[in-house]
């Protein structure tokens, strides 16, 4: 698949709650996935993002969610999300704005990073 494939297709499977085919269909197996903060800062593989899929499930309530069209640069692309959320430990309820950028390699996204407001 081209760049422009794999970050059409992303886009669709986020907007219809399909992550999981996301992961199945257009991620490489040596992903590395970073976040701004811990405790799931950086992990690798399948087995990272599943153990960070269920932390999140399990620390977080998404109300609403919006997912932008790609903007495509080479093997790079970017996608910008907007959540509504509640942390189910502390009951707050947020809105917040990510900007996800992929790298592409043979096909696959192998690298990803997100960046929002930590609030430090």
């Amino acid at each position: 698949m081209t760049t422009e494939q794999v970050a059409n297709q992303l886009v669709a499977y986020c907007r219809n709650n399909e992550e999981s085919k996301a992961y199945q269909e257009l991620y490489s197996p040596e992903i590395t996935s970073i976040e701004m903060v811990e405790p799931m800062k950086e992990v690798q593989g399948f087995e990272g993002l599943a153990k960070k899929g269920e932390w999140w499930k399990e620390n977080f309530e998404v109300h609403a969610n919006k997912v932008s069209e790609p903007l495509i640069a080479d093997n790079h692309f970017t996608v910008r999300f907007w959540m509504d959320t509640t942390h189910k430990p502390s009951g707050q309820r947020t809105q917040m704005n990510e900007l996800a950028v992929y790298e592409v390699k043979d096909g696959k996204i192998w690298r990803e990073q997100f960046f929002y407001n930590t609030g430090e």
